[in-house]
């Protein structure tokens, strides 16, 4: 089991930054790699950003250049640095945790963080 915890989210302006902490518990061991997703008002949850295990990441089109995702194995925690926000950054950001276990894997979730951009 994994238990993860996001917080850093809030209310800021455009073009503003905010930076967004997941602490993961349990069984961390056993994490293959981590990321943030997102989930706007009537739409789809989309992958935000992502870190392996290696430190190897990856980012949606939409936060190339803004967002950056890095990981901190002594602690357990991966961040989200947010620059340069845009209304449509407004969503609830979720910190995820996949486990790979031969050919099964499991993903686990954080409860969510409103971050708000205004404009």
């Amino acid at each position: 089991q994994v238990q993860l915890v996001e917080s850093g989210g809030g209310l800021v302006q455009a073009g503003g930054s905010l930076r967004l902490t997941c602490a993961a518990s349990g069984s961390t061991f056993s994490i293959n790699h981590m990321g943030w997703y997102r989930q706007a008002p009537g739409k789809r949850r989309e992958l935000v950003a992502s870190i392996s295990s290696t430190g190897s990441t990856n980012y949606a089109d939409s936060v190339k250049g803004r967002f950056t995702i890095s990981e901190d194995n002594a602690k357990n925690t991966v961040y989200l640095q947010m620059n340069s926000l845009k209304p449509e950054d407004t969503a609830v950001y979720y910190c995820n945790a996949v486990v790979v276990a031969g050919l099964l894997q499991h993903a686990y979730w954080g409860q969510g963080t409103q971050v708000t951009v205004s404009s």
